[in-house]
């Protein structure tokens, strides 16, 4: 157990699991009161994402530098919000996260920022958002990172809700998504629920602890790896994310699909 540097903060709405956190070496985590991490922040770089999954979350960066409305399903610690909110400054971001006691947490020990004209938190379950008519064709970029504290498959997998994923896209519309579990069925099983709705899934070599990120086009790209590449040297160098292992992952994808 990692030793806390700061006194023990707990949020504990009833009905609800509760947030708590963790510090170890300069980073604080996030816990559904349970020991899985439900998200990380180094406390010297708030801004930053620093866990590699969800830097990897970002790799529709690839296709779209310049999207108007990204929207995340799941806050976690905040950190894709933050990083969108902070480093995109042309982009509306909307955040849906149902557990009132992790935005109170987010917003107290995770530097989320109040909700302003480009920034919106709002508590609610991702499936209502997605199945919302109101949200038909009004999203760039999706983001979905969906645990509850067991952490043991996504909360919302069924066609249903992949099909009001696509439905919230606009043409051209990416949806990234974090496919983690204790059973690779799992895997499988979201994998092809995505294929029944998008024209193109494409997924990366699992990085670490079982997170395997998925990229779901609307509308299938053409892939040109030498532009992809010249992609990932601008992204590096404006947004000092790891982007060139993002295009070695999908050109390893390509070639195993062969």
């Amino acid at each position: 157990m990692s030793k806390s540097s700061s006194p023990a903060v707990r949020f504990d709405q009833p009905g609800h699991p509760p947030a708590t956190t963790t510090e170890f070496q300069g980073v604080r985590s996030l816990h559904l009161g349970t020991s899985w991490v439900q998200g990380a922040m180094r406390l010297a770089k708030p801004d930053n994402i620093e866990l590699e999954y969800v830097q990897m979350m970002m790799m529709w960066l690839l296709f779209n530098d310049q999207p108007q409305h990204i929207v995340q399903l799941g806050l976690g610690s905040a950190a894709l919000t933050k990083f969108c909110y902070r480093r995109l400054p042309q982009a509306r971001v909307t955040a849906i996260e149902l557990n009132p006691n992790v935005i109170a947490m987010c917003e107290s020990q995770f530097a989320l920022p109040p909700n302003d004209a480009r920034l919106n938190v709002r508590e609610m379950n991702a499936m209502d958002f997605v199945l919302d008519p109101a949200n038909r064709n009004t999203v760039d970029i999706l983001q979905v990172d969906l645990y509850d504290e067991e952490a043991r498959g996504p909360v919302l997998s069924s066609q249903e809700f992949y099909q009001g994923c696509a439905d919230v896209l606009r043409n051209g519309g990416i949806m990234t998504t974090n496919v983690f579990g204790d059973d690779f069925t799992n895997y499988d099983k979201n994998l092809q629920t995505m294929e029944l709705v998008f024209d193109a899934v494409v997924w990366l070599p699992e990085v670490h602890d079982a997170n395997i990120v998925v990229i779901a086009f609307k509308n299938a790209p053409s892939l040109d790896f030498s532009v992809l590449y010249e992609r990932a040297g601008e992204i590096k160098k404006t947004l000092n994310l790891p982007a060139k292992s993002w295009v070695n992952g999908l050109k390893g994808w390509m070639l195993d699909q062969q």
